[in-house]
């Protein structure tokens, strides 16, 4: 699972019932189906230094 930074705004359509919004700027962590379906509105980027997991804390 790559991180991507979108370029451009992007719904991705996982299932035919469910969108998830990207909006531009946004940096987050998404499938590689999402990924390559973003095409040029996404490029990857290396993991963000603030998005560590710590033991027994959720980061989000």
């Amino acid at each position: 699972m790559p991180w991507v930074r979108f370029t451009a705004d992007f719904d991705w359509k996982p299932t035919p019932a469910v969108t998830v919004a990207y909006k531009a700027g946004m940096v987050r962590l998404v499938t590689r189906a999402c990924a390559a379906a973003a095409g040029y509105r996404a490029v990857v980027v290396a993991r963000p230094a603030d998005r560590r997991a710590k033991k027994g804390k959720r980061n989000g």
